[in-house]
């Protein structure tokens, strides 16, 4: 094809694929149809519920999902799909998803003081959907793709983006601008000012998300403050836009307490927690020991180690079919070179082990993966590094393959997650009395956090709701 009619050809598919912005009236290219984003989004949010999970709390639920619907039914784009929901994570974050999918983690949940301060991140969240910003990011890096745009030239049906469609948690790492997230602040401070909420507490949410810092170590997926612009910056728009409000609005932080009383309040141990280098899983009653001194991290799909040189690592995942189906599986894979394997069982379970060798990007790959049955389960563990650097590492692996066993410890059994527990006080005191009258099984500096005031010597008037963390 001559550049020029192609470049004819291109310019008239560009001035197809433009659509109206229902925030800004404007005309914009997109490459991307509502169906598509509905359908995005669809698929998408079944990944995250099915890898992050959802809090197992309907009445949470229910709450959230009342509170994000009045909002979005007053936005832009009220007939989509919107769904709400409070994922199980405990990184303080929130999320869209393109089409409709809202989600907030139960870290921010706990952080947060009341329904305003919900509806003020479920609205910027909404914003981002009603102003099509993760349409907008895939459109600009498709458009940067100019093999893809000939392909539609040529081949118009080719538009149902396959990869995009088919990588849901991707959407969780895609980084908005700046413009984009101020825009949203600006969309969800109107939609709750639309529901009379107090628009005030949005400055609070930032405040304790900048007081908060990063999270290390707790989530696979990234923190708010990874994906945010400066909380400072926010926290002075918010004010400027609230002031000559009128007040009273609807801040109701008795209801929103009451929902969150009781909620995992960190790391839930019966997901799995490590002790030392040795990881255990209360509920899927098994522990499995990694190499001393590597970093460890337990991701809501997977358990992985990385050696201190950062040239081997070590992942446990769940693995489809019998021991042998999930090692053909695996093995099979395109550039993958099996080696010597072995059924032995590993602790009584049955097993299937074997070595291979994999041509990835970075070069060759030599690992060692084991296949186990147990509790009706197939586990799959894979120790690998550079093919040069393997041999240093292979009893590393093989010790650790070879500990999966049955958890047997009383005290990692019955081991109960922290909760957020509201007590009404009957007396002025301040947070650091508080805490000796009504302990705390967390530093007090997370409990300044948690309850939005200034220090530890903060007073708490009475009657106050306070936020204390116990476990049971």
């Amino acid at each position: 094809m001559k550049a020029k009619y192609f470049s004819v050809l291109l310019a008239s598919s560009l001035v197809a694929a433009c659509a109206t912005n229902p925030v800004t009236g404007r005309r914009e290219i997109s490459l991307i149809s509502e169906a598509q984003e509905i359908q995005m989004g669809q698929q998408a949010a079944q990944e995250v519920e099915q890898s992050i999970g959802l809090v197992d709390n309907a009445a949470l639920q229910n709450y959230v999902s009342a509170v994000g619907n009045r909002l979005a039914k007053s936005s832009q784009r009220p007939n989509l799909p919107w769904r709400f929901g409070v994922v199980d994570d405990a990184t303080p974050n929130a999320f869209a998803l393109p089409g409709g999918p809202v989600y907030v983690t139960r870290g921010l949940v706990d952080m947060m003081d009341s329904e305003a301060e919900l509806a003020t991140v479920l609205g910027h969240e909404i914003g981002h959907i009603t102003a099509r910003h993760t349409a907008q990011q895939i459109t600009k890096s498709q458009l940067a793709q100019i093999g893809l745009v000939a392909a539609m030239v040529i081949a118009p049906q080719v538009q149902n983006f396959g990869g995009l469609l088919s990588s849901g948690m991707q959407l969780l790492f895609m980084k908005y601008s700046r413009d984009n997230e101020r825009q949203a602040d600006e969309l969800g401070f109107g939609y709750a000012l639309q529901q009379n909420y107090d628009v005030t507490q949005m400055a609070k949410v930032f405040v304790a998300l900048q007081r908060i810092g990063e999270i290390e170590g707790k989530s696979g997926i990234p923190s708010w403050m990874s994906t945010h612009p400066d909380p400072g910056e926010r926290v002075r728009t918010t004010e400027q836009r609230v002031a000559g409000l009128p007040a009273p609005r609807i801040i109701n932080k008795p209801e929103y307490l009451s929902r969150i009383d009781g909620v995992v309040y960190g790391d839930n141990p019966r997901q799995g927690f490590f002790r030392g280098s040795e990881f255990l899983h209360p509920d899927l009653r098994f522990r499995m020991t990694f190499p001393q001194g590597w970093k460890t991290q337990n991701l809501p799909q997977a358990v992985v180690a990385v050696s201190p040189q950062q040239d081997g690592a070590l992942q446990l995942t769940i693995a489809q079919g019998s021991p042998q189906q999930a090692a053909q599986q695996f093995f099979s894979q395109q550039g993958m070179q099996a080696g010597q394997s072995s059924s032995s069982p590993i602790n009584g379970n049955p097993a299937y082990t074997g070595y291979f060798q994999a041509q990835t990007d970075q070069g060759m790959v030599q690992g060692v993966a084991a296949f186990l049955s147990f509790g009706g389960s197939t586990y799959q563990i894979i120790g690998y590094a550079p093919a040069q650097r393997f041999s240093a590492y292979d009893g590393a692996f093989r010790n650790t393959l070879g500990s999966f066993t049955t958890l047997t410890d009383p005290s990692a059994l019955n081991i109960k997650p922290n909760r957020i527990d509201i007590v009404r006080i009957s007396s002025a005191m301040t947070l650091a009395q508080f805490n000796t009258r009504y302990p705390s099984v967390v530093p007090i500096t997370e409990l300044v956090v948690i309850n939005q005031v200034d220090s530890a010597n903060s007073t708490l008037p009475s009657g106050s709701q306070v936020k204390r963390v116990i476990t049971q």
